[in-house]
């Protein structure tokens, strides 16, 4: 009659998730990437495993989209140096490979790209766990580029 309990608990989380991010520092927002696209990949297993094609690719597109509109054009170029560099190229490395997991049903590809993304979300960490220094974030991050923030 009034919709159901799991459109009320979805609206709820969209909401959290929203407040967080206009709370979040832009390191934190990089760090919501990794996140999101790590659990994209972990869906994306569950989904290939159970022979669920629709979500399956759903799920590896969502990890794609993450990555490139993300993480990738969250890289200042101009300032990170040869690490943004790096960075930006493993990126690319990891799209193609999600798309050659997703055409292929290839589950050892997705452990692979998992496993990188969880290192380097990690090492992300590492940089500046609580709090914001202006220094580090922009290396890692263009702030004056809106589209960091969007997944």
């Amino acid at each position: 009659m009034f919709g159901t309990m799991k459109r009320g608990a979805n609206a709820y989380a969209n909401i959290g998730v929203e407040t967080g991010v206009i709370a979040a520092s832009p390191h934190k927002l990089i760090s919501m990437l990794f996140d999101g696209a790590l659990v994209s990949i972990a869906m994306a297993k569950k989904y290939m495993s159970a022979g669920d094609i629709k979500n399956k690719g759903e799920s590896i597109t969502k990890a794609i989209l993450i990555i490139d509109n993300g993480l990738r054009a969250s890289l200042n170029k101009n300032v990170g140096g040869e690490i943004a560099l790096n960075l930006d190229a493993l990126y690319e490395y990891m799209s193609r490979r999600l798309f050659t997991a997703n055409t292929s049903n290839d589950l050892q590809i997705l452990d692979e790209i998992h496993g990188l993304l969880d290192e380097i979300r990690g090492a992300w960490e590492q940089i500046n766990p609580d709090g914001y220094s202006g220094a580090a974030q922009n290396i890692n991050a263009d702030t004056s580029n809106p589209s960091y923030a969007k997944a």
